[in-house]
């Protein structure tokens, strides 16, 4: 099934993204960052859902927290912890109300990202310890998953840009953003990786990895995908295009039965061309 991100339409509040999506026929919708909080967006989103037909599932920073912060169940900073699993928690409690049985978080990292720098350039700061933040985050992941059973969790691969790579001195604070550190947190936890192959195609340029051998390997690791494309040096959030690189290498690969989102932050008319593309690799 292919769902499109809430954050593909801009506006104050999720009710306004929702209808708008709802209106141009868009039923299946990934509730994400991107709106503000307030006092009946559940109760909006379930009138939406019983008005249009609409399936949800939410990801990440959804519902949006009251003040808003970066989350990073990884961080030695104990108020952000603290407030990252809260936000969670309330997250995949809303996607239970929602009827959603699957929910999507990212990966942790080794910094506290101030709000204003996240998807851009992030200042140099010191990192926290590496190998007790990998303890943090597997201590915290497992939390989740033993507290709700019923709901699939997924982690999403982080992007790592070369901006970022080059004012931290080549050292990578974010966790997950290639498949050596996915299978080297495997060795220790039990989870389900969301597949983000725009954070992926920036990470591989990044760090100098073949793009087309880590795709390979994520896309027969993962049923859960966000899709968009970019230029591999920003994650820039660009439609699928047919004659592109990536659409070719999708096309070499079986996407059917697997979950995808579309995060093309573009006008309607490109998300619908971006989705007609996809279908025609899962009919």
């Amino acid at each position: 099934m292919i769902y499109v991100s809430s954050s593909c339409i801009r506006a104050n509040y999720i009710n306004e993204s929702v209808q708008k999506l709802a209106e141009e026929g868009f039923t299946h919708i990934e509730l994400s960052g991107g709106t503000k909080v307030y006092p009946d967006l559940e109760k909006d989103l379930l009138s939406l859902q019983d008005k249009y037909g609409l399936h949800y599932l939410c990801h990440n920073y959804f519902p949006p927290p009251a003040i808003p912060f970066v989350i990073n169940i990884a961080s030695l900073d104990e108020k952000i912890h603290q407030l990252s699993m809260e936000n969670l928690i309330k997250g995949i409690e809303l996607s239970e109300k929602l009827g959603a049985k699957q929910f999507g978080f990212h990966a942790g990292f080794l910094i506290n990202i101030p709000l204003e720098q996240i998807g851009k350039k992030i200042d140099r700061a010191k990192l926290f310890d590496r190998k007790k933040a990998s303890t943090k985050f597997i201590q915290s992941y497992s939390i989740l998953r033993d507290r709700f059973p019923n709901m699939k969790l997924y982690l999403e691969n982080n992007v790592i840009s070369n901006e970022n790579l080059t004012s931290f001195n080549g050292e990578n604070p974010f966790f997950i953003c290639d498949k050596e550190d996915y299978e080297n947190f495997k060795e220790k936890l039990d989870f389900n990786i969301l597949l983000d192959i725009a954070h992926l195609k920036v990470s591989c340029n990044s760090l100098k990895l073949d793009f087309k051998k880590e795709l390979e390997y994520f896309l027969r690791e993962s049923d859960y995908i966000h899709l968009s494309d970019n230029n591999s040096l920003t994650d820039s959030n660009g439609p699928i295009v047919e004659n592109s690189e990536l659409y070719q290498l999708l096309a070499q690969h079986s996407l059917v039965n697997k979950t995808l989102n579309l995060e093309v932050y573009r006008p309607v008319e490109e998300i619908r061309s971006s989705m007609n593309l996809i279908k025609k690799l899962i009919v």
